[in-house]
């Protein structure tokens, strides 16, 4: 669910859930990647995006079977724009998302996810987007092709 993929490929919900299914099938991890492009941040509809994101491409999935996804978060808005998520952006969809979790599959379960940010971390921004209580760590794009950005984001950890 990359939002290259979701955008150049035309995949929707339906197929990542498909997709999701064989990974597990096949025993991988998948990293599942949710995120709302500008246009749906700034008609403030952001939280249905995910949401939806999330109950038709993941939500189906009995509770063994997605105690195995990690969610990424990947404000779309924010990847190679110059725009970039705040702590406190990142924070409430982070917070939304777990409690998605929470709601559908307990609150063990929903401490349990990992759900990574991915939306242009860099040395600049990761200490305070990873201080933020319901980020457990960052999806990784054009920082890590650079070791000395790469090497500060984690780091930060």
């Amino acid at each position: 669910g990359h939002s290259e993929r979701r955008i150049y490929f035309n995949e929707d919900d339906k197929l990542l859930n498909k997709k999701t299914l064989l990974a597990l099938k096949s025993r991988l991890t998948v990293i599942f990647c949710c995120g709302e492009g500008l246009l749906e941040r700034e008609q403030n509809i952001y939280f249905q995006v995910v949401n939806n994101q999330l109950e038709i491409g993941l939500f189906s999935l009995p509770e063994e079977d997605f105690i195995k996804i990690v969610i990424a978060y990947e404000p779309v808005w924010a990847i190679g724009t110059g725009l970039t998520a705040t702590p406190e952006q990142a924070q409430e969809m982070h917070y939304f998302i777990r409690n998605l979790i929470k709601v559908r599959y307990g609150k063990v379960v929903a401490d349990q996810t990992t759900i990574l940010y991915g939306g242009s971390c860099k040395p600049s921004n990761a200490a305070e987007i990873f201080a933020m209580p319901d980020v457990d760590g960052g999806l990784i794009g054009g920082a890590s092709l650079k070791k000395e950005d790469f090497c500060a984001i984690v780091n930060a950890i």
